[in-house]
């Protein structure tokens, strides 16, 4: 459980602060080459989930981040395995990273835009809870498929 918690900590904190990092160097729409031709700060705020999609709906994909959150602190709380500590600790941390920008940023609480800023060719922007969502929900279906339970035992 600890595992968990440190990592949880550990994502959001990443996530916040480089949020914090790009709002306060750049401005809304700057794209700044970090490695030319494969990375870029690229400052955007999204309203919608992934590729933008959903704009209109933002309540929505807060309450399912909500839900995802409680659902992973749940788990965390069962956890007895270390790299079922590693997943839902990554997805704790991502999914509040980007549920505390939903909830506190504007436009509105619940409605709040998302601050995106890591931009690859060819891509979508996103942040860091969002690579911590996708590895981390990786993580959990290899787990799944695998047969690894929360205590660590595999089923039979």
């Amino acid at each position: 459980m600890l595992t968990a918690l440190v990592v949880a900590v550990l994502a959001y904190a990443l996530d916040q602060l480089t949020k914090y990092a790009v709002e306060s160097t750049m401005q809304l729409g700057d794209s700044v080459a970090v490695i030319p031709g494969v990375l870029r700060w690229h400052y955007i705020l999204n309203p919608g989930a992934a590729f933008s999609i959903g704009e209109d709906h933002t309540w929505v994909f807060t309450v399912i981040q909500a839900v995802v959150a409680v659902a992973a602190l749940v788990g965390i709380a069962r956890v007895r395995s270390t790299p079922w500590a590693l997943a839902l600790g990554g997805l704790a941390g991502g999914v509040l990273g980007n549920l505390t920008d939903r909830l506190f940023r504007p436009p509105a609480f619940g409605r709040g835009h998302v601050v995106d800023m890591i931009s690859v060719p060819h891509f979508a922007i996103f942040n860091v809870a969002d690579s911590f969502i996708v590895c981390s929900v990786i993580g959990v279906a290899l787990l799944v498929m695998t047969g690894r339970r929360l205590d660590g035992t595999r089923e039979a």
